[in-house]
């Protein structure tokens, strides 16, 4: 069974549907249930919205402690927020994350780069299609070349500890991790799920993906 997590913060109908597409025979479920997570095979972790409300959600619904076990030992899919929420820290409202993967996560500001050609600050949150490279061969980017088009809607983005922990990047003035993996874990800022044909790929590759 592939579990996605409903912790009253994410865009689950979309992420169904998606993964209904491609494996119209695999059994897919939203759960709420932490012992449905644990006994899940795989687990999709969706998150939209601000980090402080959803690991406040996380939190109050008891999932914390399946979603850290469901990290270390079966395939996990974060996305968007729930890629975010696996760092240690995120700048959002001064807010702890799980501390799965070593790093943080930090806003887009004209500081750090986010300027376009005219040197004016470009627009946050960063919205629409983009370029993804990546960074290094894995799985899950099987049939996908460098340089594809993906959907992102997000003011923050993460900024891992360890490069061996980059499996994509993207521009928005400067630029930034927009994909991680390690082990048994991928997650990515951009929304696979509504990434068209490449995004489908992706969540496709997850189905069949033995870490």
């Amino acid at each position: 069974m592939i579990a996605i997590v409903d912790y009253g913060s994410g865009n689950l109908r979309s992420v169904l549907r998606a993964f209904h597409a491609v494996a119209p025979g695999a059994d897919v479920q939203i759960v709420s249930d932490p012992d449905q997570v644990m006994r899940a095979e795989r687990v999709v972790f969706p998150g939209q919205g601000a980090m402080p409300d959803c690991m406040a959600s996380l939190s109050g619904s008891g999932l914390w402690a399946a979603i850290v076990s469901a990290c270390r030992n079966k395939p996990f899919f974060g996305i968007c927020v729930g890629e975010q929420m696996l760092f240690d820290h995120s700048e959002e409202g001064d807010t702890p994350g799980l501390g799965v993967l070593s790093g943080r996560v930090v806003k887009f500001t004209p500081e750090r780069g986010a300027v376009g050609q005219d040197q004016q600050p470009l627009k946050v949150p960063h919205m629409g299609w983009n370029e993804v490279r990546w960074a290094k061969p894995h799985p899950l980017t099987k049939g996908l070349e460098s340089g594809g088009w993906f959907y992102f809607v997000h003011s923050f983005h993460a900024e891992p500890e360890s490069n061996q922990d980059i499996l994509g990047e993207s521009d928005y003035g400067s630029r930034f991790t927009c994909a991680v993996a390690r082990d048994n874990i991928i997650a990515t800022q951009f929304h696979p799920e509504k990434s068209a044909s490449a995004g489908l790929t992706l969540l496709s590759n997850f189905v069949s993906w033995n870490p």
